[in-house]
């Protein structure tokens, strides 16, 4: 992954990390559902954008320089597990 890539995903997972807490806080302290929900899907979004980030990387770097190294099958079966993981 490019140093930009992992500066940012990092940055994400941070934000979602402390997202996380907060929620776990709120449910400890019996916080209305509504609002502890909210947060829920803020973590959630979180993650699908670094999600988002990580595979863009992987299909501008590795998959490009592994189709160029000769083993389309090999990352089209791991594209295709990912899709199928994404889906379920």
């Amino acid at each position: 992954m490019d140093h930009d890539s992992k500066a940012d995903v990092l940055k994400r997972l941070a934000y979602v990390e402390g997202h996380l807490k907060s929620v776990r806080r709120m449910i400890e302290e019996d916080t209305y559902c509504v609002d502890v929900l909210k947060q829920m899907y803020a973590v959630r979004r979180g993650i699908e954008k670094a999600e988002a980030k990580m595979l863009d990387g992987h299909l501008h770097h590795c998959v490009l320089e592994a189709v160029e190294e000769g083993r389309q099958e090999e990352v089209f079966s791991e594209l295709l597990e990912l899709y199928e993981m994404a889906n379920r």
